[in-house]
């Protein structure tokens, strides 16, 4: 089994902990104010999960970072290469308070966000739900609550989706992060806190 880091201890990062830890999958969850400021937040969650430094975090076999878009590159900045190893971006490029959508070039978030992390094979994944529904049992609907993901790595887009199989919600995969990211990055694309649910 894939061990798993989580960089953002904020809504998001703390959803995708819990949606691991109703698995009974192990995560180290962590965020710039170190694993002491997380103490409430891990015992709330549950066991599996335990508070760890960034970099314990980031040196795990698969790390998703949920972090607000103008705090990623101090969020990333000075850890090492991944070497080839599997990154999550569940960001977008927007955050409170304004809600101001941030200047990406013409270019889709992931791919902005892979420059931040240099040696991964990113997958974009995890960030087009409001955090209650991915925290939440993806079966609760009486079918499997869908979660898209996108990338340019046909092995990592293949061990994400088992891991959203894993994890009880059905993946759907978009393609590329250049059309696929675009399609579920908030703002601007169609999909974001879509609650949709695939019955057998």
């Amino acid at each position: 089994m894939s061990t798993i880091g989580i960089i953002g201890a904020g809504n998001i990062g703390r959803a995708i902990a819990r949606a691991f830890a109703r698995k009974g999958i192990a995560t180290t969850l962590s965020n710039s104010r170190g694993p002491e400021s997380l103490t409430t937040a891990v015992a709330d969650i549950g066991r599996l999960v335990t508070a760890g430094t960034r970099e314990e975090a980031a040196a795990k076999d698969i790390v998703f970072v949920a972090v607000n878009w103008s705090k990623l590159p101090a969020a990333l900045a000075g850890l090492p290469p991944f070497g080839g190893r599997i990154v999550v971006d569940a960001n977008n490029p927007i955050e409170a308070p304004l809600f101001k959508p941030a200047e990406l070039g013409g270019r889709a978030s992931s791919e902005v966000f892979a420059d931040l992390v240099p040696g991964a094979r990113v997958v974009k994944a995890f960030n087009h739900l409001l955090s209650e529904l991915l925290a939440a049992d993806p079966t609760t609907d009486g079918g499997k609550r869908v979660l898209f993901y996108s990338g340019d790595d046909a092995g990592a887009k293949t061990a994400i989706g088992a891991l959203i199989e894993q994890l009880g919600f059905f993946g759907i995969d978009l393609g590329s992060l250049a059309i696929g990211g675009r399609l579920t990055q908030f703002p601007g694309g169609p999909l974001p806190a879509l609650n949709l649910v695939k019955f057998d």
